[in-house]
């Protein structure tokens, strides 16, 4: 087990597929008005239970869960994005980022107050 892996745990990992999702969110709400284009997701859950269970890099973890999203009302065009939907799965996914990225902070923090004796 990585030395990352033992101080951080899983939170870890979460904050890098976070920042893959989030990325690829933004990518499909850019691409809201480009013809053809698929919208496309990363099943959080089960690339991080890929990555934690299989100790896998969540590079390959997070691209091996990815999937085109299947619009409610597609459009004539082709494309998939639907731009509430990943308007709101962002502004989720943002949040749970944050969380984690609050948690993990926390954690610096205390493995710091550890080093230097306080």
């Amino acid at each position: 087990m990585a030395l990352e892996d033992r101080v951080f745990g899983l939170h870890g990992k979460a904050l890098e597929l976070r920042s893959q999702r989030l990325n690829l969110l933004a990518s499909n709400i850019a691409n809201a008005a480009t013809p053809g284009y698929k919208a496309r997701d990363i099943d959080f859950e089960a690339a991080l239970k890929d990555a934690t269970e299989q100790g896998k890099s969540t590079g390959s973890a997070g691209t091996g869960n990815m999937g085109y999203r299947i619009p409610v009302q597609p459009s004539l065009d082709g494309n998939t994005v639907e731009l509430s939907t990943e308007q709101t799965i962002f502004a989720e996914n943002a949040v749970k980022y944050r969380t984690t990225l609050s948690f993990l902070e926390g954690r610096i923090n205390t493995i710091t107050r550890a080093l230097k004796g306080e």
